[in-house]
């Protein structure tokens, strides 16, 4: 399994031969140096502890220095855990870097989607909304949602107002266009959830190539 941590610089595009324009999202991804190695032996299951963008010893707990301690490595501000069918040539501190990826394959990345805070159910779910007209006094607003008389309950899952965005969210299957490993940059094909500046977990896709990223 290859995977990283980094973050979303931006969208950008790409013109190719044939003159079509592809649009881009630039992933700026590790060094992610390995914190942690757990085997089977130890932890039940195999796994790396990848860690991201360095911290400060005073912003982190006796605790997690001396964890770090362990690896060689210095502190870090963020921690993933990836499970492999095996750990044999990993060693503690060794970095993880846009090298183990290349030019054509696909990847799922994972981010956080941006925040909208409380939305009502027009703009979260695209409720047509009441009429506007005649004193109707109901425009924007919820209206009935009970199920009857007879279930005399609402259902679990109604679409209501609520929080909107700020989700844990995966877009699976985009195609690395272009890979700058000089600065440890990926270029994807098509768009990441969450702003320019969000942390962003890559991996490798566990979906078959589809038709239109094969192209």
């Amino acid at each position: 399994m290859k995977a990283i941590l980094g973050h979303k610089l931006r969208m950008t595009q790409l013109f190719q031969e044939d003159g079509k324009m592809v649009p881009l999202t630039a992933l700026k991804v590790g060094p992610c140096p390995i914190v942690q190695i757990k085997t089977v032996e130890t932890d039940g299951y195999n796994a790396l502890q990848l860690g991201y963008q360095p911290a400060k010893e005073k912003a982190l707990s006796k605790a997690e220095i001396g964890h770090f301690a362990k690896s060689g490595a210095a502190p870090q501000r963020l921690l993933r855990e990836v499970r492999l069918d095996s750990v044999d040539g990993f060693e503690l501190g060794q970095n993880i870097d846009s090298s183990q990826f290349t030019e054509g394959e696909n990847v799922d990345v994972t981010g956080v989607s941006k925040g909208f805070g409380f939305q009502g159910g027009v703009r979260r779910h695209n409720w047509k909304g009441g009429r506007k007209t005649h004193g109707s006094m109901f425009h924007r607003r919820i209206g009935s949602i009970a199920a009857g008389t007879g279930q005399a309950r609402i259902f679990k899952g109604k679409n209501l107002p609520g929080r909107m965005g700020n989700e844990r969210v995966t877009v699976q299957n985009l195609k690395i266009i272009k890979i700058d490993h000089e600065n440890g940059i990926l270029y994807v094909k098509g768009g990441v959830p969450g702003p320019d500046g969000g942390v962003v977990f890559v991996k490798q896709t566990t979906k078959k190539d589809l038709r239109k990223n094969a192209q």
